[in-house]
């Protein structure tokens, strides 16, 4: 089983605002509300992509009941969420307009009693499971929790995958981490350099490797995706398109990447399945369908094909 970490979830308000203007009053044109957190967008893709999952998050209020419901549709998603005392499950506010502005809310206070329900769950995990750990942390918890969650599950020998801010990130090396994905300006801050070049990109994603983990997969945006493991190096374009949403475009990208492994894919298979999934979600207004993952990947492995002859 997949097993998704969400900490702080929240219900993402995105509205269409023409001519935005602070300090006066604005209509909005369009309305729309979704699922927010990263966990909880990697669980949504391994969802509509087949991929049984558990998705582990933390909620409160009516916000957080809301969410429930809505993760209760995704198929092939079982939400196991642990409910706080107090407070509400954040709403972040994202305005599209000119200027585009987002308002992201602070989110409840876990406290210990909470913290180490999921700490419980997470130690019933086996080898044969698999955990994701991917988004920010809210202001109530250390910056070691990422590190502290790796060690248990390295313990019981359960391969993890990172996708988080260079210092979460990186206090997890030390327990090989199955995969991590930062994009380039993640990889960027981790060396304390601009890399400029598809070379150094690489080199510094064999330095995480050096540094613990076993697989290294860099988004580079309309550039594609490079995965560095022990088996080779493979750098994949992505498909062309109109970038219409950003947000979750890396998470659904993890998604496919270990779908595709899920499902006996090659290296090379399982990297097309996740630009593919990354890219669908970048051409949507929210996150990608299975009909758009499917188109993408069918004309990029056709692609893959003719260049190869």
């Amino acid at each position: 089983m997949i097993y998704t970490i969400t900490f702080n979830p929240s219900l993402d308000y995105v509205i269409t605002v023409k001519d935005f203007s602070a300090g006066k009053i604005n209509r909005s044109s369009t309305e729309k509300i979704f699922c927010g957190g990263k966990g909880l967008n990697v669980s949504n893709i391994l969802g509509i992509l087949g991929i049984k999952n558990t998705a582990l998050a933390f909620i409160a209020g009516f916000t957080g009941a809301e969410i429930i419901q809505r993760m209760q549709k995704i198929p092939f998603c079982q939400p196991d969420f642990i409910e706080l005392a107090h407070g509400i499950s954040r709403i972040n506010i994202k305005i599209k307009g000119s200027p585009e502005t987002a308002i992201n809310g602070l989110g409840p206070k876990i406290g210990t009693k909470e913290l180490d329900k999921l700490f419980s769950r997470l130690k019933k995990l086996t080898p044969n499971d698999l955990a994701v750990l991917s988004g920010s942390i809210p202001p109530c918890l250390d910056n070691d929790i990422y590190a502290k969650i790796a060690a248990i599950l390295y313990a019981q020998k359960v391969p993890f995958v990172i996708d988080a801010e260079a210092p979460l990130l990186t206090a997890t090396l030390q327990y090989n981490p199955f995969l991590i994905k930062p994009n380039n300006d993640e990889l960027s801050a981790i060396c304390n350099k601009k890399l400029n070049t598809i070379e150094e990109i690489a080199a510094a994603a064999l330095f995480l490797r050096q540094k613990g983990a076993k697989n290294v997969l860099v988004s580079l945006g309309a550039q594609g995706a490079l995965l560095s493991n022990a088996e080779g190096q493979w750098i994949m374009s992505a498909p062309q398109g109109k970038l219409i949403n950003s947000v979750g475009a890396g998470d659904s990208m993890v998604a496919g990447f270990i779908a595709g492994k899920m499902q006996k894919k090659s290296w090379q298979e399982s990297l097309l399945l996740g630009i593919a999934a990354g890219s669908a979600t970048a051409f949507s207004e929210g996150l990608a369908t299975k009909e758009h993952i499917s188109s993408l990947l069918y004309h990029l492995t056709r692609e893959r094909i003719r260049l190869c002859k």
